[in-house]
């Protein structure tokens, strides 16, 4: 944290600490002394979700500004999809075999990693959501690589904790998954979705709608498994249907390998948000 002020009024965190030392009254003990940005119960109201929202916003920013990180390579894919030495314990078939999905994203996440750290380390850099799976993988990767990556971790109904591989000072933790998927794309330079489940379908299409609807500049936009996602999804019968254009089936990839995703993404003319989109009336 920067330490550094320009003020010449009393900071905040020593009027907290006096504040926890005054004397104990009636009045002091009532909640209604207590600071208001020190009362958690406070901050905690339904009146104060803007508050909270805001403040989700800005901490991660601030620390990742602190910490120089230019730009990311995002990493969604699914909680369950085991390590290979691991998949004998998987609940079904189709999860053993997507096992080598996870050798993949960690070997992406290494070179992507390695590449980085040769320019420095604070342009792409691997950025997961902090859990098992291809999250661990993705944030494994970049420990084989000797290099830094974010988690972004969200707080759930059970009861889970980051991967051991995201880097302390980079790993962060959500209540609001619209906050948490800000950031994913804030400093994004390219999106590499593995096989998973609703939640890596909520972020893809999300994503997707975001370049699509033009909100959002155009970045490599990679599918690690074709097979995978043209069994799950009709990709061309959203086209046929015309719910979707042509066109939009060109905003991604499919790649099956590490080195042929970090080869597009090497690749990649620089494209500017759509200011239309194909296929509507105006």
């Amino acid at each position: 944290m920067n330490d550094d002020r320009h003020s010449r009024f009393r900071d905040a965190h020593s009027d907290r600490d006096r504040a926890e030392h005054v004397p104990s009254t009636p009045q002091t003990e009532s909640p209604a002394y207590r600071l208001a940005f020190a009362d958690k119960d406070f901050l905690c109201r339904d009146e104060l979700r803007p508050v909270r929202l805001q403040l989700e916003l800005l901490k991660p920013q601030l620390m990742l500004d602190e910490h120089g990180i230019e730009s990311t390579i995002v990493m969604f894919g699914g909680a369950r999809i085991p390590a290979p030495k691991d998949k004998d314990q998987a609940r079904t078939k189709t999860l053993r075999d997507l096992s080598h999905f996870y050798d993949e994203a960690r070997k992406f996440a290494k070179l992507m990693t390695e590449k980085s750290m040769v320019a420095g380390g604070k342009n792409d850099v691997i950025v997961t959501g902090g859990g098992p799976g291809v999250m661990e993988a993705g944030n494994r990767g970049a420990i084989d690589a000797g290099g830094a990556s974010v988690g972004l971790n969200i707080v759930l109904p059970h009861e889970q904790a980051p991967n051991e591989y995201v880097t302390p000072d980079l790993c962060f933790n959500f209540h609001y998954f619209a906050i948490r998927k800000m950031h994913f794309l804030m400093r994004a330079r390219a999106i590499t979705v593995f096989p998973g489940g609703f939640g890596t379908l909520d972020e893809m299409f999300e994503t997707l709608t975001l370049i699509q609807t033009g909100r959002m500049e155009r970045v490599p936009f990679l599918l690690f498994g074709r097979a995978f996602w043209e069994k799950i999804i009709n990709w061309e019968a959203l086209a046929d249907a015309g719910t979707i254009s042509e066109e939009d089936l060109d905003l991604f990839r499919f790649v099956e390998t590490a080195e042929e995703a970090i080869h597009i993404i090497d690749n990649w003319a620089p494209a500017p948000p759509r200011d239309s989109l194909p296929g509507r009336d105006d």
